[in-house]
């Protein structure tokens, strides 16, 4: 049974930058797609990025395209989020979600079968 445990987040001031791990155990993440989600109380869980296993499919929202970048490394069992220039509207909880197929990934929530528990970004001065 695949577990996700994000890590990394925190408070930082607008213009900062923060990185978020997921790291996988109970199994390896090199057969999953992986995404990287937020939420906001009361608000959908909003789908920022994802890689296919192999990383040929890729797709980074444009909410944060040019501020965020985000990697896997399968031999380390990890997924990274990078942010940069982070802006109030970037506070959240963080999530990242796992998904065992070959060749593709989604940003929708429900595609996903695997969750992390969430770790909590606040942007704010």
């Amino acid at each position: 049974q695949l577990q996700l445990v994000e890590s990394g987040g925190g408070l930082v001031q607008p213009g900062g930058s923060l990185r978020l791990s997921c790291t996988a155990s109970g199994s390896a993440l090199g057969g999953y797609a992986v995404a990287w989600f937020r939420q906001v109380l009361g608000k959908e869980r909003e789908g920022l990025s994802c890689l296919s296993s192999n990383s040929a499919y890729t797709y980074l929202a444009n909410s944060v395209k040019g501020r965020f970048t985000y990697s896997r490394d399968n031999a380390k069992n990890t997924v990274l989020l990078q942010m940069n220039s982070l802006e109030p509207g970037d506070t959240a909880v963080y999530y990242c979600a796992a998904h065992r197929t070959a060749g593709s990934c989604s940003t929708m929530a429900r595609w996903y079968d695997y969750w992390g528990q969430g770790t909590q970004v606040t942007v704010s001065s």
